[in-house]
């Protein structure tokens, strides 16, 4: 008899996240249920409003993903009125998109994904001397990982131990089975867990130079950039480069050696050879590069062909809200999309820890809803970009996938997996790494001639406008559309990366990338599933872009108070 698994909160960043599971007598999971838990109401919100302010309220979306929607909304609004943007805006927006993305994929995969592949309990078994030479196997120069260094890091995480202040560490599933790296291979992911708290701060400081602060930087602006005074100090030019070298030097000596160890250590296990079972991938336009074209570009792949690559069409995206908390009587273009909410109940059922409330599969289900694009539900995200860029040709993803495949051994089928997914990310940073060295020089060089950064723009409260903006935020595709009437936002959407991948199944009965990753797949232990974890930890799951939290009825949905000395 099959057995209903519950997860909830399975996300340790931007929660409300709860995936169930139904598994046979084997453990194998035979269907998947993905739901988020807080309503979306963001558009609602930015009715009525002046345009101008648009990216300033839409990056409120998220605390992690701020810039994305800050510049997706203010490039929606861009098009709509039909404005092209100073080159030098366009170099500046780029610079600190890529802060974002290296905050964004070392975030993921050190602090949010990491234990999912990283054994805390084994790494304090670790012989320190043996794993400083366990680290030279995948480079030349490793991060943090000498015998000394190691030796601390064991010491610092064992007084957590012994103190019963495990913070982040607690809760886990030490010792499943599925965890295949040595005690020497755990001890140094330990250690880059710990060194990449730094340096996620040196990838927000990036922000903060360019964007005024970070996160909710506030720098963007319809129509270009207020950063001028901070473009034209060579102190502050400097200060970016300064830090974007730290950080590319720890992409470069640990997160791409973190991910080879990866393959070696997981290349034959079970649970993360799958987990890609959505087989049509999308992606945009993104990083306006020093040679005017974009590092990487658009397109579409169907069924995992990679001889045929379709340009996007953006009138082929609709959101179908049939298993969603919704009410719409068909599947909505952006443009005409609404947000009704449409709640029922879960069921109560048993599970394998008891009864518990669960989700209605056969009704409605989520609060996200199900983007599809010419009907067809689709995986966006960096193996997406990575492998549209790949099948155009691109010649830096082409090299940088070859090069990945050769170092590690892997044919490249072994990108359509868990492990590929989680590869793409350090790939894409790794390129990107690269590119803005260049994007960067090419600032500064434009600036010797030109330092214009903005141009005004006017809205004609006579004329309705429409726009709508992609960009490559680093969870995937994401995409603003707007409706500008009488001088003001009459209708808004946001399509966001979380909402392509997380949606419940469709009217069609299609299910979507993280309901699909699931399927077939065999648990070692229902009541510990951190094979499911470590799938759906593949994604990234951004909840707060995918669903956005309001009282319906304008109530107050809590009061707080912090003194001055809270600690």
């Amino acid at each position: 008899m099959n057995q209903r698994v519950v997860i909830d909160p399975i996300t340790r960043i931007e929660g409300h996240l709860r995936i169930e599971v139904e598994v046979d007598e084997q453990n194998v999971i035979q269907k998947a249920w993905a739901s988020s838990t807080l309503w979306r109401g963001i558009e609602v919100i930015l009715k009525g409003r002046t345009p101008m302010d648009v990216g300033l309220l839409v990056q409120r979306i998220c605390g992690v993903c701020t810039f994305s929607h800050y510049r997706c909304g203010t490039e929606a609004v861009e098009n709509a009125l039909g404005l092209e943007i100073p080159v030098n805006a366009k170099y500046l927006r780029s610079l600190m998109m890529s802060a974002l993305h290296y905050h964004d994929h070392l975030v993921h995969f050190y602090h949010l994904h990491a234990l999912d592949w990283v054994d805390v309990v084994s790494a304090l078994s670790a012989d320190p001397a043996k794993a400083a030479q366990v680290a030279l196997k995948y480079t030349d120069e490793p991060i943090a990982a000498g015998e000394g260094d190691l030796r601390a890091v064991q010491k610092r995480v064992q007084g957590f131990v012994d103190k019963g202040r495990l913070g982040p560490f607690a809760n886990a599933y030490w010792g499943n089975k599925t965890y295949r790296f040595s005690p020497e291979q755990n001890l140094i992911a330990l250690s880059h867990y710990l060194k990449g708290l730094e340096i996620q701060r040196v990838a927000a400081e990036m922000m903060a130079i360019f964007g005024g602060k970070q996160p909710h930087p506030q720098s963007v602006v319809v129509g270009g950039m207020t950063s001028i005074r901070d473009l034209l100090s060579p102190a502050r030019l400097q200060e970016w480069k300064a830090k974007h070298d730290i950080v590319r030097d720890f992409i470069k000596r640990a997160y791409h050696a973190d991910i080879v160890m990866a393959a070696d250590a997981f290349g034959a296990e079970a649970s993360v050879l799958g987990g890609v079972n959505v087989h049509n991938f999308i992606c945009t336009n993104e990083f306006y590069g020093a040679d005017g074209k974009h590092l990487y570009h658009q397109g579409v792949i169907h069924d995992g062909d990679l001889s045929k690559v379709e340009d996007v069409n953006p009138d082929l995206v609709a959101e179908d809200v049939t298993h969603s908390w919704y009410s719409a009587d068909k599947p909505q273009h952006p443009y005409e999309g609404t947000t009704i909410p449409e709640y029922t109940d879960y069921v109560e059922r048993d599970t394998v820890y008891g009864k518990l409330p669960t989700l209605d599969n056969e009704g409605k289900y989520s609060w996200v809803k199900s983007p599809r694009y010419n009907g067809k539900p689709m995986e966006v995200g960096p193996l997406a970009c990575l492998l549209v860029n790949f099948a155009r040709g691109n010649q830096k993803v082409v090299d940088a996938i070859n090069a990945f495949l050769q170092e590690t051994g892997l044919p490249l089928e072994a990108l359509y997996t868990t492990l590929g997914r989680t590869a793409a990310r350090m790939i894409e940073t790794e390129i990107l790494a690269d590119e803005c060295d260049k994007i960067f020089d090419a600032l500064v060089t434009n600036l010797g001639s030109d330092d214009t950064l903005y141009i005004k723009p006017n809205i004609d409260p006579n004329k309705e406008y429409i726009g709508h903006s992609f960009i490559e935020a680093p969870r995937g595709m994401l995409s603003h559309w707007v409706r500008i009437k009488n001088g003001v936002v009459e209708n808004y959407q946001a399509v966001v990366p979380t909402t392509w991948n997380a949606g419940p199944k469709d009217a069609n009965g299609n299910i979507g990338p993280y309901e699909a990753s699931l399927l077939g797949l065999k648990l070692e232990d229902p009541k510990k599933p951190l094979e499911v974890l470590r799938i759906i930890h593949s994604f990234d799951p951004c909840m707060a872009c995918s669903v956005h939290m309001m009282d319906y009825k304008g109530q107050s949905l809590g009061e707080f108070r912090v003194g001055p000395n809270a600690a």
